[in-house]
């Protein structure tokens, strides 16, 4: 879950929480939190530019740039594609690199 504030029509603060969740041996139970505070840049009118520090519980940190873009436009939310690209260190692992896609609807 995300909250976007805008301070201008081009700036803005986001703050993401995202719980992981593991599944193994029939129980599950969640395995990492990351909280991820960011600002948002406007490249175009659908088009916005997220970058993102990452700090998870597991103890590792990184940062994730992110390009969001808006694919439909509706009066009270809107539908958008999203390609993060989370890079992660720390708790004695090597460098890691992913790119993701995500779908989502924004109110």
């Amino acid at each position: 879950m995300a909250i976007n504030i805008w301070k201008t029509d081009k700036v803005g603060f986001s703050m993401e929480v995202i719980p992981t969740i593991k599944s193994e041996n029939g129980t599950s139970k969640v395995y990492n939190v990351t909280f991820h505070p960011g600002i948002l840049y406007r490249l175009s009118h659908d088009l916005t530019f997220v970058g993102r520090a990452a700090f998870e519980t597991s103890g590792r940190y990184g940062v994730t740039p992110i390009f969001n873009q808006i694919i439909k436009r509706k009066k009270n939310a809107n539908v958008y594609i999203a390609v993060p690209f989370p890079i992660r260190m720390g708790n004695d692992k090597s460098v890691s690199f992913g790119a993701n896609l995500q779908f989502g609807v924004s109110f």
